[in-house]
């Protein structure tokens, strides 16, 4: 636990005393033009108390505010004018209230100098709240996001801190851990400062989600205090959340592109949506038909199960299925045929790291039904496309390791579903992947090539050079 010191305890009241001087005075400064005014000469009596209180405020103001300083951060030349200005208008104001208790009654500029400095004071500390556009910004802080995320053109070879993480931070986290203000002693503009912490330390533990504050204090309840960002300003959505949660996860690289890191499932479609435009929301898709489907006939599956085919479902208590060929030595294109009684049930097929041929899934197209095709290391060609883009339901395609084509991949266009496709170890050229990206916006296109990085927390076993 942090422990305040006296100095510290006072300078937080600096925000509350602040605004008793600019009233106050500003009131004084009012009553002391309208009383020029026979009618208003009654209200005479009231400017040398006025600004007596103003005075007294303006320095417990002046005070307080220096003290704060000193504990929190703040861009220094916007700090610099604010605190000599507000000095400044405490001084005029200890000699307005003088010279009038004096009845030195001609101070008219004195007063005029005074509300300027109120004015231009209250100006800078604004800036060093709000940040220096705080005037002609929206203020709109309902928003999800300030600053839109820009659409990047291949996400995967994008660099994950500069392209992703880098202008998330910029629209949620700068107004207060800035150039201009650093609450907490912590900047997150620049990546030396971000490794530096704030004045608790460090904010993250790279590869350690579980103990990085700075993902703590984001998943608290919006209420609490200590949740970031404060709950009046644009929060975090879930998949910027889910980002962060990757980015930290995988060691904080501040120069690695994003093929070079792991990818979980969860956050493939986040990555996509970066890509395409669009909401992952808009790019998930169910893998599991919400219809209700017969109980598949047994007979069949006893027959596949004695082929070696592992027929399984998909999920507890759902008749539909998935097939693995895994076992299976050398499929054939009656091995395929034995699946079509199972047409209506099965929606998964797993037929990769095997000896299946164009020749061997020609008949595959039957499977109306499958929403998750795996084909990946096997012997089929740009004509096995001929099959497969009818299967018009399908959501996710393996295809990685064959000899292939993007003049294949292009005959799938019209399964508009499909959201998640690999391609690695193919004969697709990266000039090919381009144009793919616009032929399939909404979806995933995997070139693989990750290199998993080591870190500190993982045990390696050394051993010595021959």
């Amino acid at each position: 636990m942090v422990v305040l010191s006296i100095g510290d305890f006072i300078g937080k009241f600096h925000p509350v005393l602040v605004h008793l001087p600019i009233g106050i005075l500003l009131m004084a400064v009012l009553f002391y033009f309208l009383s020029g005014k026979e009618k208003y000469k009654s209200i005479t009596p009231a400017i040398s108390i006025a600004l007596f209180i103003g005075m007294c405020s303006a320095i417990a103001s002046s005070i307080s505010g220096f003290l704060l300083s000193k504990t929190a951060a703040y861009e220094e030349p916007l700090l610099s004018r604010h605190q000599w200005l507000g000095i400044a208008t405490t001084v005029v104001a200890v000699a307005a209230w003088v010279l009038y208790s004096k009845h030195f009654r001609q101070i008219k500029w004195l007063m005029i100098l005074l509300s300027l400095l109120i004015i231009i004071t209250g100006h800078f500390g604004g800036s060093l709240t709000h940040g220096a556009d705080y005037i002609f910004s929206s203020g709109d802080k309902n928003e999800e996001s300030a600053v839109p995320q820009k659409l990047i053109p291949d996400v995967q070879q994008a660099v994950a801190y500069t392209d992703i993480i880098q202008p998330m931070l910029q629209a949620k986290c700068y107004s207060c851990h800035g150039t201009a203000k650093q609450k907490g002693k912590l900047r997150l503009d620049e990546p030396d400062y971000i490794l530096q912490g704030g004045k608790n330390g460090k904010v993250f533990i790279a590869g350690n989600t579980g103990e990085s504050e700075l993902l703590q204090r984001i998943v608290l309840p919006h209420d609490n205090k200590e949740h970031m960002p404060p709950k009046e300003k644009p929060q975090l959505t879930k998949d910027e959340i889910a980002l962060l949660h990757w980015w930290i996860n995988t060691g904080a690289s501040f120069t690695e592109k994003v093929t070079a890191l792991p990818q979980p499932a969860n956050i493939k479609p986040v990555l996509a949506a970066l890509q395409s435009g669009k909401k992952n929301e808009e790019i998930a898709v169910p893998n599991i038909p919400e219809a209700a489907v017969d109980k598949a006939d047994e007979a069949t599956i006893k027959k596949l199960r004695e082929r070696g085919v592992a027929i399984t479902s998909v999920a507890q208590n759902s008749n539909y299925l998935s097939a693995s060929f895994i076992a299976v030595d050398s499929i054939t294109i009656q091995d395929i045929e034995l699946l079509m009684p199972l047409s209506k049930q099965l929606i998964w097929l797993k037929l990769g790291n095997s000896n299946c041929t164009d020749a061997t899934i020609s008949t595959i197209d039957k499977l109306t039904g499958l929403t998750r095709l795996s084909l990946e290391n096997t012997a089929i060609t740009d004509n096995a496309f001929r099959q497969l883009k009818n299967l018009t339901r399908l959501q996710y395609l393996n295809v990685a390791g064959n000899n292939i084509t993007a003049t294949g991949i292009e005959k799938l266009k019209e399964v508009k579903l499909l959201r998640n496709l690999y391609i690695y170890k193919t004969n697709i050229s990266a000039s090919d992947f381009a144009n793919l990206k616009k032929i399939f916006p909404r979806t995933m296109i995997d070139t693989g090539g990750y290199v998993v990085p080591i870190l500190n927390s993982d045990t390696t076993l050394v051993k010595k050079p021959k």
